[in-house]
Formats: structure tokens, sequence, C-alpha cells
């Protein structure tokens, strides 16, 4: 039984349109990419402490840790598609330096890119620690190394959290708080030869 399009409805409007009328012959099948994206969903609707609640014991948190995780999850929610991988996806929060990196960010922390986390490294120490004022930084490094902001971004990324994917670089910086942020992007970066 389909009705239209629609594929997110409300108890109510199940009980109003089923109707055995309208139930076809042919075999169901159950489509686990729609109840991935349909579980995504109400992930995305949940609210934060709720979520925060059902994560933190996967990761073994303590009170303190807990408070950062309920502040990241707006950031967190929005890419999960389930508990387990918004667990996943709030590790880097936790980690211990020096992180481990998995292979796609140790592939993208070259040589090149860590003489650019070293420019990064500088213009982040002597800014106020909120959102625009990273972005602002971060785009002027970017723009004074002639670069789009991914290519500066992705290996930003890569220091911070030990991976290619995460919430925006800026949300990221801004989580992790100026001493934890810089600490890591020190561990990776190299010196230009100037």
């Amino acid at each position: 039984m389909g009705h239209g399009d629609d594929e997110i409805i409300s108890r109510e409007q199940a009980i109003e349109w089923f109707d055995l009328a309208n139930v076809g012959k042919s075999p169901s099948r159950f489509d686990f990419k729609k109840l991935e994206n349909l579980n995504g969903h109400y992930i995305r609707e949940a609210e934060d402490g709720r979520l925060a609640e059902l994560v933190a014991p996967k990761l073994g948190l303590d009170n303190g840790q807990r408070e950062l995780l309920l502040r990241a999850m707006p950031e967190l929610k929005a890419r999960a598609h389930d508990l387990n991988q918004l667990a996943e996806a709030s590790k880097f929060l936790f980690a211990s330096r020096p992180l481990q990196f998995d292979e796609a960010a140790s592939v993208l922390l070259t040589p090149e890119c860590r003489v650019l986390l070293s420019h990064a490294y500088k213009a982040l120490a002597g800014v106020e620690w909120n959102h625009d004022a990273l972005e602002q930084s971060v785009r002027e490094v970017a723009d004074a190394q002639d670069l789009k902001l991914g290519k500066l971004a992705q290996p930003l990324r890569a220091a911070l959290t030990g991976r290619t994917t995460s919430p925006g670089i800026f949300d990221v910086l801004a989580l992790l708080g100026k001493s934890e942020s810089l600490a890591r992007i020190e561990d990776q970066m190299l010196e230009p030869n100037e």
C-alpha cells in the first residue's frame, strides 16, 4: 500500500490512510536505504539532550564530556543516520593526542599541507575564538596562499579530527576550543622554508 510520494507520515495519517481494499497482491519488500533515510530524519528532529544521553554510554563519557557532546549535537546529528554513526562521528571530540589518523587523513597530510597548517596556526593563535572570527582568519590564510578554502580546510580537518569527514571546520574549531585546536594543529604542522 502506498500513498503517492509521502514517505514520512504521522501515526494518525497511517491509520487514516490504511485500507485493506488498497493492499496490493504483489509481495512487499523491505527497503533498508529508505529505513536509513527515515531514521536520519528522526535523528535530526530529535531533541539534542535525548540524543546525547543515548550516545554517551556508547563512548563511556564522564559528565564534563557529556556537556561537550550536548553542545556538539546540533552539528553532529545533521549527518547521522543512526546512533552508531552519531557516536562514531563524535569520537574526535574526545580523542587524546597524538591523534590516530584514518588512511584518507594520513594521505592528505602531505608536507605541503603541513606547511599550510603552520600558516593557519599562526593566524588562529591570535584570533578571538568564535565561529565568525575563525572563519575570517582561515579564509584570509587561504586567500594569502592563493588557495580555495577547501584546500586549507581539508588538512585542517585531518589535523583536528584524524578524518576527512566531520562537521564544518569552523564548528570543529569552536567545539574543540582554542587550546586543544592549536595543540592538534601544532602536532601536524611543518614550518615553511622561507
